[in-house]
């Protein structure tokens, strides 16, 4: 392993996929979360010597065989932490269409394409709504749990995780002294926790939470996208980028009084499941390298393209060389200012 210093930090989770994409394939059981998506969205944009740290929580029961998949990435993985006891760590997911989605009720869906569901479903509950924002999970992330190695990085992004870890863990960061914080938010984007929220989002260089979620944020205060973004930057985040799906990004950089609309790169979309994380990655990346918000969120949005063009954390590793770069050129011209 060469020892170049980190250069960028992704800390989110590790997940066992189940998944029914768009086209009505059954992926079974397959190795993804948050964490490889986001890592992916970076890695699109690495250059030589350039080297990124995962950190996430795992139980013994894991398999061990895709940590292998992991590191021979090119991910360094002494950030993941693998914890005595088993963790339920399954994710299900069913499209009936591109655009449409449920994450609940897998014996039907599977019952719907006329097979039974995968004996390791069985029990399954989709995550629900946080109600105890002070819960500590065996999943919640730590001070601890970033090596001393990694603390030097310049760069992070926390992908979707529980309120407690995204209050502990960019607190973290600033005191290693981090120079780009970005922040994916977790199930907790409701009006009940204004305050809360705000709270969080303090002191970030960037917030990239999705439509839908602030929309839920903003719930009887306000309808309009516009005036939501720059209420969120007054709380004191120098960027917020608004993940609209197919629509693209919104986004507000604070430091110009800019506002931008980006429509999404017009890739074959096959399953988009992902995407928004891969976005994270790559707005991460693109910050870093050109101190940018515009150029960060294009960089997102063109790692995403690739992502939404087959399933599965690792399918952008097909990418061309070279491919990046011209559909970043390509979407250039498509971005206006609102």
């Amino acid at each position: 392993m060469t020892s170049n210093p980190l250069s960028y930090l992704v800390l989110g989770e590790l997940r066992r996929d189940y998944l029914i994409t768009p086209d009505q394939k059954v992926l079974p059981d397959q190795l993804g979360g948050s964490l490889l998506y986001a890592a992916e969205g970076v890695g699109l944009w690495l250059e030589e010597g350039e080297r990124v740290g995962l950190i996430a929580r795992v139980g013994e029961d894991y398999p061990r065989e895709w940590f292998e998949r992991i590191v021979n990435r090119g991910y360094d993985v002494e950030g993941i932490k693998v914890l005595a006891e088993e963790i339920d760590l399954r994710f299900f997911r069913a499209y009936t269409d591109l655009r449409t989605y449920s994450d609940e009720d897998p014996v039907g869906h599977f019952s719907r394409l006329g097979l039974s569901m995968p004996r390791l479903l069985l029990g399954y509950s989709r995550p629900k709504k946080i109600t105890n924002l002070q819960e500590v999970t065996s999943l919640s992330l730590r001070q601890s749990d970033i090596p001393t190695c990694y603390q030097d990085a310049k760069a992070a992004h926390l992908c979707s995780l529980d309120y407690i870890s995204h209050t502990l863990i960019p607190a973290a960061l600033r005191q290693f002294g981090t120079q780009i914080i970005t922040l994916d938010p977790g199930l907790y984007m409701y009006k009940e926790y204004w305050e809360q929220v705000k709270s969080i989002v303090i002191g970030l260089t960037a917030f990239l939470p999705s439509e839908e979620e602030l929309r839920s944020l903003f719930l009887g205060r306000s309808n309009e996208l516009r005036e939501m973004v720059e209420e969120v930057v007054s709380w004191g985040v120098d960027i917020v980028a608004v993940k609209m799906a197919w629509q693209g990004q919104l986004l507000y950089d604070r430091n110009e009084k800019r506002c931008y609309q980006i429509p999404a790169y017009p890739s074959k979309m096959v399953d988009p499941t992902g995407a928004g994380d891969v976005f994270g990655g790559g707005f991460l990346a693109g910050l870093l390298k050109t101190g940018s918000a515009l150029e960060a969120a294009m960089y997102g949005n063109v790692a995403a393209s690739f992502a939404v063009e087959g399933s599965g954390a690792f399918y952008t590793q097909g990418a061309l060389p070279g491919l990046q770069q011209a559909r970043l050129e390509s979407i250039r011209d498509t971005v206006r200012e609102v």
